[in-house]
């Protein structure tokens, strides 16, 4: 994947995020250049950004530090190998948001 094709992809993926969001109880969200910040409802953060040199979308939480990479047609985390969105999704239910669809 070339840099201009990741930063397309990333948007995309940062974009489908937004959406979700936008109809969301309980949940305030900011994305400034490519920087997603979602405020669950335990005031707790979730940071989303994208890490241009690995081609990679990191993933910030209280329960840890996230890398996910494009492999086998989804964005997959470069541990467990689990989805971005099923990921997401979790960890914004267990800092109190409310469950989610990214729905394309």
């Amino acid at each position: 994947m070339t840099e201009s094709e990741f930063h397309l992809a990333v948007d995309e993926i940062l974009a489908r995020i937004e959406r979700s969001l936008e109809h969301a109880p309980d949940l305030d969200f900011d994305a400034v250049e490519g920087i997603l910040t979602i405020e669950c409802g335990d005031g707790s953060r979730v940071i989303v950004n994208r890490q241009t040199p690995n081609r990679e979308i990191w993933v910030a939480a209280k329960s840890g530090g996230f890398h996910y990479a494009f492999r086998d047609g989804a964005w997959r985390d470069t541990r467990s190998g689990a989805d971005l969105f099923a990921a997401l999704a979790e960890i914004i239910v267990l800092q109190g948001g409310p469950r989610l669809s990214f729905a394309r």
